[in-house]
């Protein structure tokens, strides 16, 4: 998969230190995938859920370092890339007012 902006998986590194290693996995991992539905992806990812958001869009919600935080992603099966769109603490996802910006 092409990743789409592997920058922000490097500025969350920064921002969350604790999540570095979680999140240059994700990426490696992304990168090397050739996911072609969610199904396919919870292969990977088995807590992997399907959300829709305020805009009518669906992203897809992985947790990281065992539910600690949240990398949201929007993922393009026919085109295979995956988007940076967000990544928080369980507790911030958990407030869902991310769902309103996206």
């Amino acid at each position: 998969m092409r990743v789409i902006s592997a920058g922000r998986i490097r500025e969350y590194c920064n921002q969350y230190p604790v999540a570095r290693n979680a999140l240059l996995s994700f990426l490696k991992i992304a990168k090397a995938a050739r996911w072609t539905d969610l199904i396919d992806l919870r292969r990977t990812y088995p807590h992997a859920d399907s959300v829709m958001v305020k805009s009518g869009r669906t992203v897809t919600v992985i947790n990281i370092r065992r539910n600690e935080f949240r990398l949201i992603i929007a993922v393009h099966y026919n085109t295979r890339k995956v988007f940076i769109l967000r990544f928080m603490t369980h507790a911030t996802y958990t407030r869902g007012a991310w769902k309103d910006t996206l």
